[in-house]
Formats: structure tokens, C-alpha cells, sequence
């Protein structure tokens, strides 16, 4: 029998369920419950009794550990659909306006990318280079068809290292 200070260690250490964790969340909580042996009710239908039977045709809310995770489940994968369309949304028509740096203007694509990333939406790096080539402003036309020119591509690093020289050169 596990002791409360053991139990309580296991579900401190459960991440707080947000938006956008759900998978990781659910996970997490399976385990626990497994090596504390208290996964029965996930993994086995609940068993009916005789006062049950009798009380078929009565309306009860109750629901079992299973059909609860379910429904948790079934709440986050759709907020999950709504904030991949916004990150992507928000990918798309991002536009770099030649203010702050550079350097950050690209990590704040990445930080977007990656958070597609964690909802299961993967861009290569290749593709995100082109979004934020597509994104920059007029001025940085030449760069752009220099880029274009080239039959190597660039990592995200080495495009942050090639925009930092083009924005000195261009001031």
C-alpha cells in the first residue's frame, strides 16, 4: 500500500492541465495511476450490480473514471483543433515591420512553429525559412532573390546569421 506522502508526491507531480498539454497531461496521469495500481477503473468496464439492474430506467448523471477521461479528452482535442488553426492562422499573416530585431522577429516564427509542433502540425525547417522569407518587408527584396538563387538551403540559425549581416548592411 503506497503511504500519503508517496500518493502525494505522485500527483504533485502531474502537470496542470491547460490547453494545450492535454496528451502529455493524460499520459502522466495514466502512469501514476498504474504504479499506484489504481488504473482498474481506466482499464475495465464498470461492473453492474443487482440494485442497478432494478434502477435501469432511472435517469443517473453518474459517470465512471473512464467515460470522464473520455469526455476531458473529447473537450481538449476540439480547443486543441481551435488553437492550431489560430497558430497557423497567425503564422500565415504574420509580416515582419522593420521594427526591434530581427533575430527575435525570427524566434518569435519558431516559438510558433513549435507550438504547431506540439499539437501534431510539424513544419519542416525548409518550409518555416520560406514563411518568414514570404513575411519580410519590400527592402529585403534582394536578400530575398539571393536566397532563391542559391541551390543550398538554409537552416533557421544560419538564416538569423545571414538577416543580422543584411539588417547592418542596410543601416
Amino acid at each position: 500500500m503506497a503511504s500519503a506522502t508517496n500518493i502525494s508526491a505522485q500527483i504533485s507531480s502531474i502537470p496542470m492541465l491547460n490547453g494545450s498539454n492535454f496528451k502529455v497531461w493524460k499520459d502522466t496521469v495514466e502512469i501514476i495511476l498504474s504504479c499506484m495500481d489504481l488504473d482498474t477503473a481506466l482499464r475495465e468496464e464498470k461492473p453492474t450490480s443487482t440494485l442497478e439492474n432494478l434502477n435501469e430506467g432511472s435517469n443517473t448523471e453518474d459517470k465512471d473514471a473512464k467515460q470522464f477521461l473520455k469526455g476531458v479528452e473529447k473537450f481538449f482535442t476540439k480547443n486543441e483543433k481551435v488553437e492550431a488553426s489560430s497558430l497557423l492562422s497567425k503564422l500565415v499573416s504574420i509580416r515582419y515591420k522593420g521594427k526591434g530585431n530581427i533575430r527575435e522577429y525570427i524566434m518569435e516564427m519558431s516559438h510558433l512553429a513549435s507550438k504547431l509542433k506540439a499539437l501534431k502540425l510539424e513544419l519542416s525547417e525548409d518550409l518555416l525559412v520560406h514563411f518568414i522569407l514570404i513575411s519580410l518587408p519590400a527592402h529585403f527584396g534582394q536578400f530575398k532573390v539571393s536566397y532563391n538563387t542559391l541551390k543550398d538551403t538554409w537552416s533557421l540559425n544560419e538564416l538569423i546569421s545571414h538577416y543580422v549581416q543584411e539588417e547592418e548592411r542596410l543601416q
